[in-house]
């Protein structure tokens, strides 16, 4: 019986790809008085390819895009404060978050996020996607001094949860940090699918949120056979 799913924020619940977009855009506009020298399009690409999908910290892409395009008069400091306080104004969610997240809700199932970042940065990013409400546990690996894949960090949310592993989904979009650490701890592992990524071993694989609540429907019964 699946009591519990818990999952990662970035690229599973936060549609980040689209977000790094929206906020780029908004952040070159907003000034343009520094960086209009430089054609929209390649600062904003240049940034999204420096970036790496969230894998590199913004003050080294900051200091990047200074240096490669000779922006004087704002710092790579400045920009990255701009990054911290403005982002979360470019929150894109998946299609049907809210709907998934409230159906698991109303059928008793606890849930919980597990992502790696920066505590008040993540925090934010939820709040603005207006999930916060949903879980009743949620861990940043800055706050916590672990990191996914440990699996202490795994084993911290379900103790939160008080539920057992193999009473637990995880749902995740990267196949080592997410779906392989947490079948590692004994939970169930569901790719949520990532085209970056070639053939994923794993449980069970979505394409969209809302496919989630049949798949535990489907484990549940068949563990109550």
């Amino acid at each position: 019986m699946i009591k519990a799913v818990i999952f990662d924020l970035d690229g599973t619940l936060l549609y980040r790809d689209a977000s790094v977009q929206k906020f780029i855009d908004n952040q070159y506009d907003r000034i343009n008085k520094w960086v209009g020298h430089i054609p929209k399009g390649k600062y904003t690409s240049r940034f999204i390819e420096l970036d790496c999908r969230g894998h590199v910290w913004k003050d080294k892409v900051y200091q990047q895009l200074v240096n490669e395009f000779n922006i004087t008069g704002i710092t790579w400091e400045s920009l990255l404060q701009d990054y911290l306080e403005q982002f979360k104004n470019s929150c894109v969610p998946f299609p049907n978050l809210n709907s998934m997240l409230k159906g698991l809700k109303s059928k008793s199932i606890k849930l919980g996020i597990i992502t790696n970042g920066k505590g008040q940065f993540q925090m934010d990013n939820i709040k603005a996607l207006g999930i916060e409400k949903y879980f009743e546990t949620i861990i940043v690996s800055e706050w916590e001094g672990l990191k996914k894949p440990d699996p202490q960090i795994f084993k911290k949310a379900l103790e939160r949860l008080n539920v057992s592993p193999n009473e637990s989904m995880y749902v995740g979009d990267h196949p080592e940090n997410d779906v392989k650490a947490a079948q590692k701890v004994g939970m169930k592992g569901i790719w949520k699918k990532d085209l970056q990524w070639g053939n994923v071993k794993t449980d069970f694989i979505i394409d969209d949120l809302a496919e989630l609540p049949l798949i535990i429907e489907r484990v549940s019964s068949i563990e109550s056979c």
